[in-house]
C-alpha cells in the first residue's frame, strides 16, 4: 500500500509540475519576447528561445510612446471603481433576494439570472446608447458603466445569505435591531469571505476588459492598459518585443496586488468554490 501511495503521489506531482510548467511558457516567452530583437521575435526557427543579445531597446521605445504612471493610474482607479460598486450592490441585493420576502422577487432574480447565461457582448450596444445619451463618454463614469452592477456578485452573495442560519435574523430582532442593523452589523460581516471572492473576481474582469474601453473610450487621459497595449498592434505590421515589453510592464501592478493579497486571494477563491 506505501508503495502503490507513493507511486500515486509522484504521478501527481509530476502531472501538477507539467501543468504549471505549460502555464509558465507564455509568460516566459513573453519575458524573452521582450528582450530580442524584431527579427529573433519573428524568425521561424523554434530552436532559438533564448535572444542572442538581452537588448532593452524595447521597454525604452514604449516608455517613451506610453506614459506607463498614467496608464497605471488610470486601470487601478478602474479597479477600485468595480470592485466597490460591485461590492456594494451585490451585498445589498444578494441580502435582498437571499433573505427578505417581497412581491415579484422570483422574478427578478430571474431576469438577475438571465443576464448571466446571455453574453455579454449582446449588452455592448444599448450599454453604449445609454453612456452616449447621458454625455459621458470619454468620461471615468463611461469606464465604470458596466460594473456597477454584477449579476455573477449578485447571485454569489445571495447564496452565500442563504446559507447564514436563521436564527441570527431572529436574535437581532429580539434585540431591537431593524432590517437595516441586522444586515450591517450581523449579516453582512459572515459574508466576508465571499465580499473578497468577488472583489478578486471583479478586479480581474476589469483588468483582463478590452472590449468596452475601447468603445467607449478614444483618449489617452482616461485609457486603461487594456486599451493601450491593443492600439500597439498594428494593422499589417506588429512591432512583437514592443508589444511584449508593455504587456511585461502591464502586469506589473497585477502581480504587487497579487503578492499583497496572496492571502486573501487564495481564502476568497477556495471559500465561494469559484474557479478563474
Amino acid at each position: 500500500m506505501d508503495k502503490s501511495r507513493k507511486l500515486k503521489a509522484s504521478l501527481i506531482y509530476v502531472i501538477l509540475f507539467a501543468g504549471s510548467v505549460i502555464m509558465l511558457v507564455p509568460f516566459l516567452w513573453m519575458i524573452l519576447t521582450a528582450f530580442k530583437s524584431t527579427s529573433e521575435a519573428t524568425q521561424m526557427n523554434p530552436f532559438i528561445i533564448f535572444p542572442t543579445i538581452w537588448r532593452t531597446d524595447a521597454f525604452l521605445s514604449v516608455t517613451g510612446k506610453m506614459n506607463f504612471f498614467r496608464l497605471y493610474w488610470n486601470t487601478l482607479v478602474l479597479i477600485a471603481g468595480r470592485v466597490f460598486c460591485a461590492v456594494f450592490t451585490a451585498t445589498t441585493a444578494g441580502y435582498a433576494f437571499g433573505r427578505l420576502h417581497f412581491r415579484g422577487k422570483n422574478l427578478a432574480f430571474s431576469l438577475v439570472l438571465f443576464q448571466m447565461m446571455v453574453p455579454t457582448q449582446i449588452f455592448i450596444i444599448p450599454q453604449y446608447l445609454m453612456v452616449s445619451r447621458l454625455g459621458m463618454l470619454n468620461s471615468w463614469f463611461g469606464l465604470l458603466f458596466p460594473g456597477l452592477v454584477t449579476a455573477f456578485g449578485t447571485f454569489l452573495l445571495r447564496q452565500a445569505y442563504m446559507a447564514l442560519p436563521a436564527s441570527l435574523e431572529e436574535a437581532a430582532r429580539l434585540d431591537g435591531c431593524n432590517i437595516g442593523q441586522t444586515f450591517l452589523y450581523i449579516m453582512a460581516p459572515l459574508t466576508r469571505s465571499s465580499m473578497v471572492a468577488l472583489g478578486i473576481f471583479t478586479a480581474l474582469f476589469a483588468f483582463k476588459d478590452l472590449m468596452w474601453p475601447l468603445v467607449v473610450n478614444t483618449e489617452q487621459n482616461t485609457m486603461p492598459l487594456s486599451a493601450a497595449l491593443a492600439k500597439l498592434q498594428g494593422q499589417f505590421v506588429t512591432n512583437y518585443p514592443e508589444l511584449m515589453a508593455a504587456s511585461l510592464l502591464a502586469c506589473i501592478p497585477m502581480i504587487i496586488i497579487y503578492l499583497l493579497f496572496q492571502k486573501q486571494f487564495m481564502e476568497g477563491i477556495a471559500t465561494s468554490g469559484g474557479k478563474l
